[in-house]
This record gives C-alpha cells, sequence and structure tokens, in this order.
C-alpha cells in the first residue's frame, strides 16, 4: 500500500497479548506470599496476628458478649417507639418499595447496556448473594435476636417479592408513552393507592421498553421516569399507611427506621436541588452564578449539626400563625437537603468539568439545542464520571443521621445509649455491645452501597475510554 509520498507505508504489528497462566494455590501461594525468605516470615508474622485477633472476636462475640441487652430491646433498635399493634404499615411500606425498586431495576436492565469490557453479569441466587452479602448478613444477624418465626417468615416475603418483581421488570412486554407517569402521580392521590403503584411501575417499564425498541441510549430521561416511578410508589405506600387509621406521627419514628427513612427522603431531595446549583453555577447569567455560588459556599461553610439546630428552631417561625408549621422530623430533613445539596452540587460541578470542551461542540454541530446538548451529552459523561464521589457522598449521609440524636430523635445511637442504662442493664458495661451492634448496621449498609456503587463503576466503564 502506497502512501501519498510514494513510499511504501509500514504494515500495523499488534502487539500479542501475553499469554494467560492458571496457577494451583500451592504456586499462588509461592508466587505472592513466599516469594523470598523475608516476605515467608512476613506473612507468617501477619497471619498469626490476624488469627489471634480473630480468635478474640469470635470468642467475645459468640462466648464472652451477653447479648441479652439487645434481644430485649430488639425493636427499640429498628423502629423506636413505633406501636407494635401498627407495624404492619411498615411492612406494606416496605414491599411496595422493594417491588417498585426491583421493577425498575429489571426494567433498567434491558436499558442500560454494559460496557464491552464488562464481563458477562452472573445471575442465580449464588450472584445476588455474592453481590448483596454485606446486607444479607446484617439481616441474618438482626433475626436472629428475633424470639418468634414471623419476622424471619416475613423478611422472606418481601425478598420474594422482590425476586419476582426484577424478573417481571426484566421480561413483561409493556409499551405506554412516558408521559404516562406523570398522570400515575396524580392516580396515586386518587384512587387505591396499590393499584396506583402498580400502574406507576408498569408505566415506567413500558417507557424502558419503548426506548429499548427505538434503539435509543440510556440517558437522563431513563432515570428520571424511574425516579418517579419510585417516588409515585413511596406516596402511594403512604397512603396505604394513612389510610387504616390514624397512624403514628413522623416525629416518633426511631431506630433504624428512622435513619433510613431520613437517609432516603434526603437522597430524593438533595440530588436534584443540587444538579441545579451545579447548573447555576456554570451559568452565564450573573445573578443566578452568584446566587448559587453564595447558596454553595454558605451551607459548605457550616455544620451539619447547626443547621438541624437552626431548622428546629427557626423553620416554625417562618409560617404564619394560621398554618401549622411542618412536623420536626420534616424540619430535619429540610436542614439535611439543604446542607447534601451544596456537596453534591460540587460533586456535579467537578463533572461538568471533566466533559472536554469539544463533546459540547460536536453537539452543537449536528443541530442540537443547549438544552438537549446538556441532557444527552454532557450530563450522562458528567454523572458518569462522579459515581465514586457521588456514592461516597450519599455514604456519609447514611451516617450522618446519627446527629439526629442531638435534636432529640430517638435514633440509633440514641437507642444503644438508653439500652444499656435500663434498670435490668445498668452499671454491667454492655454499652459496647449495643455499639457493636449498631456498627453492624451501619458496617452492612456502607459497604452494599460500596459495592454497588463499584458494580455501577464497572458497568459504565468508569476510568475507561
Amino acid at each position: 500500500m502506497e502512501t501519498t509520498s510514494g513510499a511504501l507505508a509500514e504494515p500495523l504489528v499488534v502487539e500479542p497479548e501475553p499469554p494467560t497462566r492458571e496457577l494451583t494455590p500451592a504456586q499462588w501461594v509461592r508466587a505472592n506470599l513466599a516469594s523470598s525468605p523475608f516476605n515467608a516470615a512476613l506473612t507468617v508474622v501477619v497471619g498469626l496476628v490476624a488469627g489471634w485477633a480473630v480468635y478474640r472476636l469470635a470468642r467475645w462475640v459468640f462466648v464472652t458478649a451477653e447479648w441479652t441487652v439487645v434481644r430485649v430491646n430488639l425493636k427499640l433498635f429498628m423502629v423506636g417507639f413505633f406501636p407494635a399493634d401498627e407495624l404492619w404499615r411498615l411492612w406494606v411500606a416496605g414491599t411496595l418499595v422493594v417491588a417498585t425498586a426491583a421493577l425498575a431495576g429489571g426494567a433498567l436492565s434491558r436499558v442500560v447496556a454494559p460496557t464491552v469490557r464488562d464481563a458477562p453479569a452472573r445471575t442465580g441466587p449464588l450472584s445476588a448473594l455474592h453481590r448483596f452479602w454485606p446486607l444479607v448478613l446484617g439481616i441474618v444477624v438482626v433475626l436472629s435476636f428475633t424470639r418468634t418465626l414471623l419476622p424471619t417468615l416475613a423478611t422472606l416475603g418481601v425478598v420474594a417479592v422482590g425476586v419476582t418483581a426484577r424478573w417481571l421488570g426484566a421480561r413483561i412486554p409493556v409499551a405506554l408513552p412516558a408521559w404516562a407517569a406523570l398522570m400515575s402521580l396524580v392516580l396515586a392521590f386518587m384512587v387505591l393507592p396499590l393499584v396506583a403503584a402498580i400502574v406507576v411501575v408498569l408505566v415506567v417499564v413500558g417507557a424502558v421498553v419503548v426506548a429499548r425498541a427505538r434503539g435509543l441510549r440510556p440517558s437522563l430521561s431513563v432515570a428520571f421516569w424511574v425516579t418517579v416511578a419510585v417516588v409515585a410508589s413511596m406516596l402511594a405506600s403512604l397512603q396505604v399507611i394513612l389510610s387504616g387509621g390514624p397512624g403514628t406521627g413522623w416525629d416518633d419514628w426511631g431506630g433504624l427506621h428512622l435513619v433510613v427513612s431520613a437517609t432516603i427522603a434526603g437522597l430524593a431531595l438533595a440530588f436534584p436541588l443540587g444538579l441545579l446549583l451545579a447548573l447555576g453555577r456554570r451559568s452565564s447569567l450573573p445573578a443566578i452564578r452568584v446566587v448559587s455560588v453564595g447558596y454553595v459556599e454558605g451551607f459548605r461553610a457550616v455544620p451539619l449539626v447547626t443547621l438541624l439546630f437552626l431548622g428546629q428552631y427557626m423553620i416554625g417561625f417562618m409560617f404564619p400563625n394560621t398554618i401549622d408549621p411542618p412536623s420536626f422530623l420534616v424540619r430535619a430533613v429540610i436542614a439535611i437537603t439543604l446542607f447534601e445539596a451544596a456537596y453534591i452540587a460540587e460533586i456535579v460541578r467537578g463533572g461538568l468539568q471533566a466533559v472536554p470542551r469539544g463533546q459540547v461542540e460536536a453537539a452543537q454541530a449536528i443541530g442540537l439545542s443547549p438544552v438537549k446538548a446538556l441532557r444527552l451529552v454532557v450530563l450522562p459523561q458528567a454523572l458518569r464520571a462522579v459515581i465514586p464521589a457521588m456514592v461516597g457522598q450519599f455514604i456519609s449521609l447514611f451516617k450522618d443521621t446519627s446527629l439526629l440524636a442531638i435534636v432529640g430523635f430517638f435514633e440509633l445511637l440514641e437507642v444503644a445509649n438508653a439500652a444499656s442504662q435500663q434498670d435490668a442493664f445498668r452499671g454491667q458495661g454492655l454499652r459496647p455491645l449495643t455499639l457493636a451492634f449498631v456498627g453492624l448496621i451501619y458496617w452492612a449498609g456502607c459497604s452494599t452501597m460500596s459495592r454497588e456503587s463499584q458494580r455501577l463503576e464497572r458497568r459504565v466503564g468508569v476510568g475507561e475510554r
């Protein structure tokens, strides 16, 4: 083959990949742990120290420690002072949320195509156990403290509903326009709540299937409709909870129930606000840019505990005497939302800056409007790049909910302190046990979110070209 100068072009030589060699266990140990006398001695010393630590921990957990304080107060750790005869409301709400999330996940699995380097997806019970083993371990430990089989059977029922919903979401052939999801929000308030939740899920699954049939790539719209489905299902489940009687007010929630609820509410509200602030900080309009910068810098300079105190005592003064102010939990969620939105805005802004300018110019060259270029080209790349930092912020929020105890809420750490101070357990040095149990719950939640973040990064190819 000749070039324009008439010289022969050199053939392109592709370097072969180095051959892979399967090592036996003995060979792997020799190559990685005992490649030299020093490494072998270091491996032995570290192994002995780790074995001693594991032995001491296992002996303390299974022999020395007296877990009666956790077993007696298990309900306090899970739901606080929530009435026992009203616990069915939590099971109904949890089942609806799990079903909605599983259906949305199944639908998204049909749309979000993995990257070329992504390994084939594994399916089956063993794959699910490998994926969620920290959460499964936490649930098993909690259920081991129960005195009856009813919580275990109810948990297995929720898992069965989630598995079934996941299977339906990946296979159900529904084709409805995406705009019908907005109508389902109204439906959630006007007709039977359970029917509304089912319709919402079917509508979003249909929208995703239609997008897939038209060959559309995953975009922000898919995530938007899935978010609409989850929010609508939560609203529907809230109506189910409130329609069965007076119920239990938000200010009486506690334990893990309060922690999870505050975390989900804070994330659902702070993410869109942070996204708007990030876009406003890059706006060409000086007024919008100044307001966004002032908000972000102002709230990042104030500790969360200060905002919690301000929310409890100042939000009530913003309402006239003819209107009842929001409950104390709503005020706390408002403070968390305002605080988290400032950090999310900076994370998203970093992702926006990582998108090359040429991407925007290419979108403009093919005739996309600025809004479409932002929605279809810039934001998908920006949000993909900030997945690690975003999930890290979500994990931080999950742990920061422990600050709710400072403003009077009966969250997990407050339960741990109160349980060890009861008359039957006072003076026995049992607080380390209650704190260890709370630490296990936080570890299970944070580890699950971290593993899901890593899986999502591998699936969308974060860090790869």
